[in-house]
């Protein structure tokens, strides 16, 4: 049975040794050759001389190096990018979202997430890619980080579920074969708050359009498939402990239910990410990475 590889992983922006560190994600993808990649804290610039961008550099650093998977050369020909926060508007100067596909990109769309306390927006990137087994919708985001802001937290989940359904069904709307939609990315909370539990089916919000309570379910792939369930923000991460913080799984790859012919079953999950090389890890993160079945191809529609 084919399986589509997912990998999330903030890459901590610029922050810390970038030039030591660059080298380090791009050794890692490569070790993993996921098919499809989200990442967040990617920085862009857009001077007079084009894009610069983090995402151009990781691309530029994986060329040559071998998958370790088929040992051919890993290459990302399709990537989508979504600023979430401007740093400087004079230069054009963002960090957001990204994507990264071996399989074409055919829509992408981006929308800022509701951002209560006024501080650092977040956005929802969201790129349908076309697979030899239909179309897979995958949406990469970032919440709200501070300890505090759970209540903000909750208001994106919310309005990240609605968006996604407009945009799942403006998909169907033009006839294609619709896979099970993917959602990852840096969550800034662990599983038992209430913004994760609403994912997760086990707790109920106010809808972003109508206010009413409703609930939504995705399989956290991790949970699901009984995988390393270890913390994604770290103290034994050289990073991570500069910042005093607990340690606490927030990172997640999560997929809605699969569908009858078990296309977006998750099989595998786990961290990456996890090993330091020469005392430097590759993000104050760690990743994930899962596998999904893709089934085959669904039949006439009933």
């Amino acid at each position: 049975m084919d399986v589509v590889r997912v990998l999330s992983l903030n890459i901590w922006n610029r922050s810390g040794p970038w030039d030591a560190r660059l080298p380090l994600i791009c050794a890692g993808l490569a070790a993993e050759a996921a098919d499809v990649v989200g990442l967040q804290e990617v920085m862009c610039m857009q001077g007079p001389l084009g894009t610069i961008s983090q995402l151009d550099a990781i691309v530029d650093g994986l060329r040559g190096q071998p998958a370790a998977a088929s040992g051919s050369t890993l290459d990302y020909p399709h990537r989508a990018y979504a600023a979430a926060w401007t740093l400087d508007s004079a230069s054009g100067f963002t960090m957001g979202n990204a994507i990264l596909s071996r399989f074409p990109i055919v829509e992408t769309q981006r929308t800022l997430l509701p951002n209560p306390i006024g501080h650092e927006t977040r956005a929802l990137l969201y790129a349908l890619c076309e697979t030899p087994h239909g179309f897979l919708p995958v949406f990469v985001t970032h919440l709200d980080w501070q300890f505090e802001l759970s209540h903000a937290r909750c208001q994106q989940v919310s309005f990240i579920v609605d968006q996604m359904a407009d945009w799942l069904t403006a998909a169907r709307q033009d006839g294609r074969d619709v896979l099970p939609a993917i959602l990852l990315g840096d969550f800034n909370a662990e599983p038992d708050s209430d913004e994760i539990r609403f994912l997760r089916g086990r707790h109920a919000l106010p809808s972003s359009r109508t206010g009413a309570l409703r609930g939504c379910y995705f399989n956290d792939v991790v949970d699901f498939c009984h995988g390393d369930a270890g913390p994604t923000f770290a103290r034994d991460n050289v990073f991570a402990k500069k910042e005093r913080e607990p340690d606490r799984r927030i990172d997640y790859i999560f997929a809605a239910p699969p569908d009858r012919y078990e296309r977006g079953l998750p099989c595998t999950a786990r961290r990456c990410f996890t090993q330091a090389e020469g005392g430097i890890h590759a993000s104050d993160h760690y990743g994930v990475v899962c596998e999904l079945t893709l089934g085959r191809p669904a039949g006439p529609r009933e």
